[in-house]
């Protein structure tokens, strides 16, 4: 008879459920980018325009993903954070926008371009931040478990965000293009794609950082939570549209000074959370001593972005990639061990599915001990230094 493999618990695995909505989001997108070309611009015109859009995609995304270092979230909810973001999330919000800026100009009698400030500053925060939003209220609904605390929602909500901007972007590019040339290209490229790269992130993270909050809690007590981190996302994103429409270069100013002290408490907020989850493996990881998968050893390691790397460099060099991999699996699994007795002592998860992904994360890490790189090596070896600094891994248990 077959049985499980335990990596399940990572919760790594593409479902139904997942290709069906990243086939979705994709029929989105690209319907979305069908509109840039039919009513914006040209196709070479686009084609420039979704190079322009993609080239900081990566180096951003690396960004946001090295805060995911500690307990990384499974890659099928962040490509599909991010699939959303780009495609569903963008094509309503545009059109809604688009019936907005028409509605405003047919009953108020405004100009073109004072209808578009109005519905800047006032329309599209309320609707982007809902369809951005959405996916995390998904989370919060069917992926609670993977909600561990604000980190994982800024990092959900920056995906989500990235998504939303890079398919924005093709349309103001395009429009820039069509409309000032070479020179309002290179201005709004500035302007979006160097300046303000991470301004959708951030705005989506109030609502991330809400979310984890909520999920923390019973269900009465996550609706003024996550009501006041919707609204949160919705001011900051109308101060900024509000603040560009209307203020000038000293707007601007003000309007990035805000980011900036936005994002610097979001990093204090993340590096917060990680010492918090430090403490959890440190409290709840000793009484697995017994079982010899864990020792005071490997809690040190643990506990410091410093040694884990350390620890993956020392299997890669004695294991190869199959060594590296047993170390991952290894932290990932000791982590989220750790992260399972807090959900269990806030009763985030039952009896059963508690002894159920407890027995599958210590089968992981006794997996991964067992194929640590340490039987070609005795004793002595590794005393003298053939571990990295601080970390000398037990016997396989």
């Amino acid at each position: 008879m077959a049985t499980r493999d335990p990596r399940w618990v990572f919760k790594d695995r593409p479902s139904f459920a997942l290709i069906i909505g990243l086939v979705l989001t994709g029929i989105c997108a690209l319907v979305s980018f069908s509109f840039d070309v039919v009513f914006n611009g040209a196709p070479v015109q686009f084609f420039i325009a979704l190079m322009l859009a993609l080239a900081p995609v990566p180096l951003l995304l690396a960004a946001v993903l090295a805060l995911d270092r500690m307990e990384p979230e499974p890659r099928s909810n962040l490509v599909f954070a991010f699939a959303w973001g780009a495609g569903i999330a963008v094509l309503v919000a545009g059109v809604i926008n688009s019936l907005n800026l028409h509605y405003i100009i047919d009953t108020a009698r405004l100009s073109e371009a004072s209808a578009r400030n109005i519905a800047a500053t006032f329309g599209a925060p309320v609707v982007e931040e809902t369809m951005k939003g959405l996916v995390l209220l998904g989370l919060l609904r069917f992926r609670r478990a993977e909600l561990d605390g604000p980190t994982d929602g800024v990092i959900y909500a920056s995906m989500v965000g990235l998504g939303f901007a890079m398919s924005e972007n093709v349309s103001y590019y395009i429009a820039a293009l069509s409309g000032s040339g070479v020179k309002g290209l290179a201005v709004t490229v500035v302007l979006r794609g160097i300046l303000s790269p991470l301004a959708h992130p951030l705005f989506s993270s109030m609502i991330g950082v809400a979310v984890a909050y909520a999920a923390q809690r019973g269900g009465g007590d996550r609706i003024f939570p996550v009501l006041a981190g919707w609204s949160g996302a919705m001011i900051l994103h109308g101060l900024w549209n509000g603040l560009a429409s209307y203020g000038g270069f000293p707007g601007l100013v003000v309007a990035y000074l805000t980011l900036l002290v936005v994002l610097v408490v979001l990093i204090g907020v993340v590096f917060r959370d990680r010492r918090r989850i430090v403490a959890l493996i440190q409290r709840y990881l000793p009484p697995y001593e017994p079982t010899k998968l864990v020792t005071q050893a490997d809690i040190y390691m643990l506990s410091a972005f410093t040694r884990r790397r350390q620890a993956r460099q020392w299997a890669k060099a004695h294991g190869g990639k199959r060594g590296l991999r047993a170390m991952r699996d290894y932290q990932l699994a000791a982590t989220e061990l750790g992260l399972l007795h807090e959900r269990a002592a806030r009763h985030v998860v039952d009896e059963q599915t508690f002894h159920e992904e407890q027995r599958a994360l210590l089968e992981c890490m006794s997996t991964a001990r067992a194929d640590f790189p340490v039987r070609s090596m005795h004793a002595g070896s590794v005393a003298r230094g053939s571990s990295p600094p601080g970390y000398a891994p037990g016997a396989p248990g």
